[in-house]
C-alpha cells in the first residue's frame, strides 16, 4: 500500500482546488510532515506554508489541531481497512486459510502504516475525544472479522461478535508488542492466525 508520506510533500499550487482536493492535499502534506518531522512540529499554521495555503484555510478545514490529528488517524486507518479488505478477497474454503490471510493481512497493515499511525495516535493520547474516535475505527475491524468469520463458525450473531472483539483486541496488541521490536511480522501473524483459529474452535459449541 503506498503512503503520500514515501514522496516529498506535494508541491503547493496556485490553481484552485475542490474542497476535496484541497483537503487531501493538506492531508498529504501534514503526513509528510510527520514523516519528515514529527508530530510535535505539526500545527495548523505550519501546514499552511507547507501547503502554500493561507492559514485560515487549514482552520476552515480542521478547526483545530486535535481535528487534523484526527483526520489523519481516520485516514490511514481507512487506508489500512481497505489494504485488509482487499486481501480477503483470496480467502480460502477452509478456516485456517482464512485465518492466515485476514491474520498476516492484519498485521501487515500495520507495518505499512506502523510510523505515522503510531506517530498520530501517541499525539492524540490523553485527549478525551481518543477513546471514542478509537472505538468507532475497531468497530469497524470487528464487523469485518465478523463477516469473514460467519462462515466458518457456528456460534450465533452476538456470540460470534464478542468472539470478534476478542481477536481484534489481541491484533492490536500483537502488532504494538511487533512494532516495539519484542517479535517479527512473522511471529506476530502466526501468533494471531492461532489465535483466531483457537478462537473460533474453543467457542464453537461441542457437538
Amino acid at each position: 500500500m503506498a503512503h503520500p508520506s514515501d514522496a516529498e510533500a506535494p508541491k503547493p499550487t496556485a490553481s484552485r482546488l475542490s474542497k476535496e482536493e484541497r483537503r487531501r492535499q493538506l492531508l498529504d502534506t501534514a503526513l509528510v510532515i510527520i514523516r519528515k518531522e514529527g508530530a510535535d512540529r505539526l500545527t495548523l499554521g505550519y501546514l499552511a506554508t507547507r501547503a502554500g495555503v493561507s492559514k485560515p484555510i487549514t482552520y476552515e478545514h480542521f478547526s483545530t489541531r486535535f481535528g487534523l490529528l484526527t483526520a489523519l488517524y481516520k485516514l490511514l486507518d481507512e487506508q489500512q481497512l481497505q489494504a485488509l479488505q482487499e486481501a480477503l478477497l483470496r480467502v480460502q474454503e477452509h478456516l485456517q486459510d482464512t485465518a492466515h490471510v485476514l491474520a498476516t493481512a492484519y498485521i501487515h497493515c500495520a507495518v505499512d502504516t506502523g510510523g505515522e499511525l503510531h506517530a498520530v495516535r501517541a499525539a492524540l493520547a490523553g485527549s478525551e475525544e481518543m477513546g471514542a474516535v478509537q472505538q468507532e475505527l475497531l468497530a469497524g475491524y470487528v464487523q469485518l472479522f465478523s463477516a469473514t468469520l460467519a462462515p466458518h463458525s457456528s456460534l450465533p450473531p452476538a456470540a460470534l461478535h464478542r468472539c470478534c472483539v476478542g481477536l481484534v483486541g489481541a491484533g492490536e496488541s500483537l502488532c504494538a508488542l511487533m512494532l516495539s521490536g519484542q517479535c517479527s511480522e512473522q511471529e506476530a501473524a502466526t501468533a494471531f492466525s492461532s489465535l483466531i483459529q483457537g478462537g473460533l474452535l474453543t467457542s464453537s459449541p461441542q457437538p
